[in-house]
């Protein structure tokens, strides 16, 4: 009796405990039938080698399961199949009113099954419950790519972040992080859910800082305008917590979208800014006027003219001499971010420079300069003679990582190119 009593609440365990389960994973009610339904019917085809003439009846709110088994009565010693057919003296002891070729209804005790069956059939559970779960969890993040979540900082190694959010853990790569960001266990953290795959059969959920998705985002939530609709961003560029350029375009003439995105005195943006690390954020108004929109992603550069070669999406754009440094920005990001922004290969030069003079990309110098020292300069947003020459020796000594003796016996080889 007591072995009896064990198998009984082992079965009553098995299905309060996944009723407990699926309550707190929010699992639906179809698919936790199912799953109990497919795990005792393994029990039943163990021990009777199919299950074809059972019925299972899963009851999760009493938490119950009962096996129904039909076989067909014959005469005694005519029983071919003993899976399928039930002698009529045996039948009469389970329903005293069981007649010849009628089918007999039986149901299946779980104490027929012994322990250690009832046992294996709550590790298969275990399995599929994790099996579950594991599944639960891709899907609700799956649903939340490219949305913002706060987290918190879980564990901090040296390559990546683990964060806990919603019991689950996210990583945070180092190369998905803000250069300047500096967290530590306990710290909350915003990112954006950037990808969800299953590795070794487990959810691998990746969240990011330095997407562009993650900016988008956060002007969501700081722009009304942009959540409702009533403004739409075009583009986004940026290297993270140094430079972003965000181009926006409101459907209503009424509303001035760079004005909304920034803010009375900045109010909406410094928010964004400081999440970001104090990233430098341009916000310009988009245009499908190729000349206007590559003006407006140099900002905060005056430009003088602008000359486009649409066949190869090349921009070459003249600027008075002061304005020069400003174009290309520090360490070049400036033209690197208009560049990315517009898809167009942009080249400045001062304007006293012809541009219809022939100019030469600077790997044609290779032979007369060291492709670490071109590597430097294209760093900067200058691949062609002309864009070097553009740039005084100040300048170049002072966005480049390259000493004024170098610089110089640069500017004489590319000098003596055009005399």
């Amino acid at each position: 009796m007591k072995k009896n009593v064990a198998v009984d609440h082992t079965k009553t365990d098995l299905i309060e405990g996944f009723s407990e389960f699926a309550r707190a994973k929010s699992i639906d009610r179809a698919t936790m039938m199912s799953v109990l339904e497919d795990v005792f019917r393994s029990m039943i085809k163990k021990k009777y080698g199919s299950d074809e003439n059972f019925e299972v009846i899963v009851n999760v709110d009493k938490g119950d399961i009962q096996a129904f088994r039909e076989r067909k009565i014959v005469e005694d010693g005519e029983v071919e199949d003993e899976a399928l057919e039930v002698p009529l003296s045996e039948a009469l002891k389970i329903d005293p009113e069981s007649e010849l070729g009628e089918d007999l209804g039986e149901e299946v005790s779980f104490f027929d099954f012994g322990r250690r069956m009832v046992l294996t059939a709550k590790q298969t559970l275990m399995q599929r419950i994790k099996e579950l779960e594991k599944s639960s969890v891709f899907k609700k993040y799956k649903d939340l790519v490219n949305e913002i979540i706060v987290g918190e900082v879980y564990q901090v190694w040296r390559n990546e972040i683990l964060v806990m959010h919603d019991n689950n853990e996210l990583i945070l790569p180092r190369d998905h992080q803000i250069p300047k960001d500096k967290f530590k266990k306990g710290d909350t953290i915003r990112a954006v859910v950037l990808d969800v795959e299953m590795v070794n059969g487990n959810p691998y959920i990746l969240i990011s800082r330095s997407s562009e998705k993650f900016l988008a985002r956060l002007f969501e939530l700081e722009v009304p305008e942009i959540y409702d609709g009533l403004i739409t961003i075009k583009g986004i560029v940026r290297e993270p917590g140094e430079r972003a350029k965000v181009a926006v375009e409101s459907y209503d003439d009424r509303i001035d979208p760079v004005g909304a995105c920034v803010g009375m005195k900045g109010s909406r943006i410094h928010g964004i800014v400081r999440e970001l690390r104090n990233e430098n954020i341009d916000v310009i108004n988009y245009t499908t006027n190729e000349q206007l929109y590559i003006q407006r992603s140099l900002s905060p550069s005056k430009i003088t003219s602008i000359k486009i070669e649409e066949n190869k999406k090349k921009a070459i754009v003249f600027l008075k001499p002061d304005q020069v440094s400003l174009a290309i920005g520090k360490n070049g990001q400036n033209i690197r971010l208009a560049c990315r922004l517009t898809g167009f290969d942009i080249e400045v030069f001062r304007e006293d420079y012809d541009a219809d003079e022939e100019d030469v990309d600077l790997d044609e110098f290779n032979d007369e300069i060291e492709s670490w020292v071109i590597e430097s300069l294209k760093s900067i947003g200058c691949d062609t003679a002309k864009s070097v020459l553009a740039l005084s020796a100040d300048d170049l000594e002072r966005r480049t990582d390259l000493d004024r003796e170098t610089i110089e016996e640069v500017l004489q080889i590319l000098e003596r190119e055009f005399e």
